[in-house]
Parts: structure tokens; C-alpha cells; sequence
């Protein structure tokens, strides 16, 4: 795998930070990352999301979800052993997992909801009002100002 180095990057920028350490993070993450669980990313909404994590054979108990540095980390632990349990064939898999999800600025975790074998993470986009379009009004002038603030070309010459 190459390696890059984003110094100069940070050096001749000034606000992009961020992406930088994404493409930092992108590059750092190992090519063989598991794909257990599998899951779902879907726009519900204009600034909704929900993602949905196929988590059969946990219970709510064994699953825990955290925000942390627009970083959302879903993490699943079976809580007891088989119970001495034989199995002929086991294709339900219940191994420990964690899969981490990166948030955009002003994304927000509004709720979570397990049922049926799905984890349902809902989430919402609030963008802050400062940072919203606006529009500004163009007042218009009298052309009596405009004449007073125009020097004569031909005074000049």
C-alpha cells in the first residue's frame, strides 16, 4: 500500500484540516476491514438519514451505541456463552463487532430502535442558522450621489 505524506498540505492550507485527516483516515484504514455486520445507509428525509445494521441473534442489552468526535461507534457483545450448548451447524453469526461510522458537521444522533434483528440509527442534519444562505438586499442609490463621488476624466488629464 502507498504512503502519503500530507504535510505540505497543511502547511500551504489554511481551514482544510478537515480533509485532510478524512484522507488521512481513509488511507490509514485497513483494506481487509470486515464487512460483518452488514448494513444499510439510507436518506429518509432532506437532512434525515438512517442507517440500519443488521444485528440478528443481539438483544438491545448487548448492543451499545456512542457518539464520539463526529465519529458514531456501534459496538456488539454477546453477554453469555452458549450454555453448554451443541451446535450441527451455525450460521448465525453472534461474534463481537464494532463499526464505526464518520459523521458530517452538524449531524446529530436523534434516536435508535431495535427490532426484528435490525438496528435502526436515526439521524438529522441541523444546519446552524449563521451558516444557512442568505440573501442580501441591494438598495438602490440616487444617481446625485453617484456624480458627486466621479471625479471628471477630463479635469484629470
Amino acid at each position: 500500500m502507498r504512503s502519503f505524506d500530507f504535510a505540505p498540505l497543511y502547511r500551504a492550507t489554511v481551514g482544510f484540516d478537515q480533509i485532510a485527516d478524512m484522507m488521512d483516515r481513509v488511507l490509514a484504514n485497513d483494506v481487509s476491514q470486515s464487512t460483518y455486520p452488514p448494513y444499510n445507509i439510507e436518506k429518509t428525509a432532506d437532512d434525515a438519514y438512517r442507517i440500519s445494521i443488521a444485528v440478528a441473534g443481539f438483544s438491545a442489552d448487548d448492543l451499545a451505541i456512542e457518539v464520539k468526535e463526529n465519529a458514531l461507534i456501534v459496538t456488539g457483545r454477546k453477554a453469555g456463552d452458549e450454555d453448554g450448548r451443541t451446535f450441527l451447524h451455525r450460521g448465525i453469526a453472534t461474534r463481537a463487532f464494532e463499526r464505526r461510522f464518520q459523521l458530517a458537521d452538524h449531524v446529530r444522533v436523534t434516536g435508535a430502535n431495535h427490532a426484528d434483528g435490525m438496528l435502526h440509527i436515526e439521524m438529522v442534519r441541523e444546519v446552524p442558522e449563521a451558516l444557512k444562505p442568505r440573501r442580501i438586499a441591494i438598495e438602490r442609490g440616487d444617481d446625485d450621489s453617484v456624480d458627486k463621488d466621479v471625479v471628471d476624466a477630463k479635469a484629470v488629464n
